[in-house]
């Protein structure tokens, strides 16, 4: 595992020869050793094209590609920290909430829509988070952001988890979301939050939800 929680709110990655790590820039607060930082054009294994749905989507947070030999502090604004680590599995997750994440695992672009449907892509415009998501595919760990700390709710068959989109972070495993409505239409009238929706999870996996809905 790269990542070794120092507090809450910030994490340590070791960097060995050969391994690169990618980050959100402006995350590196402090770093030992001979460590190199570049701008990442690709952002990660995704390739061209996955940098063009990125773009497309306006999922094309800037990442800097970590090198080298020795240790890097990261953390970013004083958000929370999670890390979640993969074993073959794909993490599904807003683009501006990854902090760091292990160069090995693969990176691409989602519709939500293809989840959800229409109602999928309107949860986009409700959460005020893009129609696309990031995914991160492999064998390796993610370091991502949240308000007010993130907790894991199991999503189990027959069980679905009901989740403010606004309070969403990521989810994992086979997981399907429907954005439904908890009033009714006419009373969303003159509303400004997303807390008539509830953005539904089901299936078998987890969704980690943050403590608070304000936005990264």
């Amino acid at each position: 595992m790269p990542f070794t929680m120092v507090n809450s709110r910030i994490v340590e990655a070791a960097i060995t020869p050969g391994q690169t790590m990618f980050s959100q820039r402006g995350a590196m607060l402090a770093y030992r050793g001979e460590v190199a930082f570049t701008p990442s054009i690709t952002g990660g294994q995704g390739g061209v094209m996955s940098m063009i749905g990125r773009r497309v989507a306006n999922e094309a947070t800037p990442l800097m590609t970590v090198e080298g030999n020795g240790t890097v502090l990261f953390g970013h604004g004083g958000h929370y920290v999670q890390v979640v680590d993969l074993s073959g599995d794909t993490l599904y997750v807003e683009a501006d909430r990854l902090l760091a994440f292990d160069g090995t695992l693969r990176q691409g672009t989602m519709f939500m829509g293809s989840q959800g449907g229409v109602m999928g892509m309107v949860r986009g415009q409700v959460s005020g988070q893009g129609l696309f998501t990031t995914t991160l595919e492999g064998h390796g760990s993610v370091a991502v952001m949240a308000h007010g700390g993130v907790i894991e709710l199991p999503i189990t068959p027959g069980r679905d988890v009901h989740v403010d989109p606004q309070a969403y972070v990521a989810h994992r495993g086979k997981v399907r979301n429907k954005l439904t409505t908890a009033i009714g239409w006419r009373e969303l009238v003159g509303r400004g939050s997303g807390e008539g929706f509830q953005l539904a999870l089901s299936g078998t996996g987890t969704v980690y939800v943050q403590a608070s809905e304000e936005k990264l």
